[in-house]
């Protein structure tokens, strides 16, 4: 499955879509907003899946704009759960599905077993089941859809939420220039399990998460996949910003693109030339507040996180943007 290099990936990642297999999982008619990066996302995802699936989807974006009761757009078996015990049901449906194969009753290979869930289902309210299920080794694949905020219940702020970020629970202000902490390191906590493969991905990219679900999916054992899902309402952005700003993250080194495989990090996504973080948040309106001061410190830390991330892959670093311009405001 090593197919993510870089002039290939480069080559095709945008502009070929129509490689991608033509059957659909998750079909038009769902009620997400214009230029959802989330659904754009979980289409992908699905044809990566592919058949014999069975999917356990947390309380959510997609969730509500998908399975409005008669109607729903998964083509899968799909299991609404609540947010807290997404992965708890994951591993119920592994176990059972074991218990069905040694009692004869199923024939053939059992069903793939996939979760979903988004920022809040994942690093916050579902966390603990979700460690729970990596610690006990069930083969199942979770897919995380970071749209860095509570977008479906007003826009408040996630232990995802980056640093600075405009929310309807971290407004700028007087005493307050935004999110205060630091996005919640979600692929640290998921390697620290000692999973057999973590990744980061986005539907900007559709080969790298294609290929990357795909792995996931044929690794026995746990599998965790962060996917960066742009969200127009909640970032303030324009409709038809969603898949640039995807790509921004990474060329701002704000989402870096790898995989870690057996506690082994890869960079899938090489950037020659790092942009300025200003590139990617300037078009998105929970940034707008923001001055040079907290500018120049997001860079700073966005540059030493990505630092530490190339030393793990042993990847070589990149042209960066300066930091003294950064500081001057040039």
């Amino acid at each position: 499955m090593e197919k993510f290099g870089v002039a290939n990936s480069q080559k095709f990642d945008v502009y070929a879509s129509r490689l991608m297999p033509r059957e659909e999982f998750f079909t038009s008619g769902h009620r997400s907003c214009q230029g959802c990066g989330e659904a754009l996302a979980v289409r992908w995802v699905c044809k990566a899946i592919g058949k014999d699936a069975v999917i356990a989807h947390a309380t959510g974006c997609m969730e509500i704009v998908s399975s409005g009761f008669p109607q729903t757009a998964w083509m899968h078996p799909w299991i609404h759960v609540a947010f807290e015990n997404t992965s708890a049901v994951a591993s119920g449906l592994e176990a059972g599905f074991k218990i069905l194969a040694r009692k004869g009753k199923l024939q053939g290979l059992p069903p793939k077993i996939v979760a979903m869930g988004g920022d809040g289902a994942t690093s916050d309210i579902g966390l603990q089941s979700l460690s729970g299920a990596m610690e006990r080794g069930h083969n199942f694949t979770y897919i995380c859809w970071d749209n860095e905020a509570y977008m479906n219940t007003g826009i408040q702020r996630s232990s995802s939420t980056p640093f600075g970020a405009m929310t309807t629970t971290s407004p700028p202000g007087k005493q307050s220039m935004g999110q205060p902490t630091w996005k919640k390191n979600m692929m640290a906590i998921a390697v620290a399990h000692g999973i057999p493969y973590v990744a980061t991905a986005s539907p900007s990219y559709i080969f790298d998460l294609y290929y990357k679900v795909k792995k996931a999916i044929e690794t026995p054992g746990p599998a965790y996949i962060h996917v960066l899902s742009v969200c127009p309402t909640g970032w303030r952005s324009a409709t038809d910003m969603s898949v640039r700003l995807g790509r921004l993250a990474v060329e701002t080194a704000v989402f870096p693109l790898y995989e870690v495989v057996n506690g082994r990090y890869r960079l899938t996504m090489e950037v020659p030339k790092i942009r300025p973080v200003k590139d990617y948040l300037k078009p998105q309106g929970r940034f707008r507040h923001l001055r040079e001061p907290q500018l120049a410190f997001i860079q700073q830390q966005t540059q030493e996180r990505y630092e530490l991330l190339l030393d793990k892959c042993g990847a070589s670093y990149p042209e960066f943007p300066s930091l003294v311009a950064a500081e001057e405001g040039e």
